[in-house]
């Protein structure tokens, strides 16, 4: 009777160790196809001034991936939850990299993010941050 048991047993545990490891099986794969793709464009944005006085200039500097040279790139501003696009541009340059100076008039906090204009804006850094006083 004892081996009919270890036998029930046995095949309880290698049924529940077969259930642990599909499952994390599954779970690793669905989190890998959430990950973005390594060839995923992508955008960085750099604000070199974070405290400005009214009509200063700010600088904007960064680095994109998976833009071909010549992208065209648009700073844009966040008003009322939209993201709207302002008159500054720039294009990718040799080395994925990019500059735009931008003339800030409005006073307050500013969200700022860089955009691929060619893209319709599905292209975009991670906001910055810009006080102007």
């Amino acid at each position: 009777m004892t081996s009919v048991l270890r036998h029930r047993y046995g095949r309880a545990l290698g049924a529940g160790a077969l259930s642990v490891a599909l499952l994390s099986g599954g779970a690793a794969g669905a989190h890998a196809a959430s990950s973005p793709s390594p060839n995923a464009a992508s955008i960085t944005v750099k604000a070199h001034d974070t405290s400005v006085k009214a009509g200063d200039k700010v600088t904007f500097t960064g680095r994109t991936k998976g833009l071909k040279v010549g992208t065209p790139l648009v700073l844009m501003h966040e008003q009322s939850g939209k993201w709207i696009p302002l008159k500054t541009t720039a294009k990718v340059k040799k080395g994925s990299s990019y500059a735009m100076i931008a003339q800030l008039n409005t006073k307050g906090t500013q969200h700022l993010r860089v955009a691929s204009a060619n893209m319709s804006g599905k292209v975009h850094s991670p906001s910055v941050t810009v006080k102007v006083g």
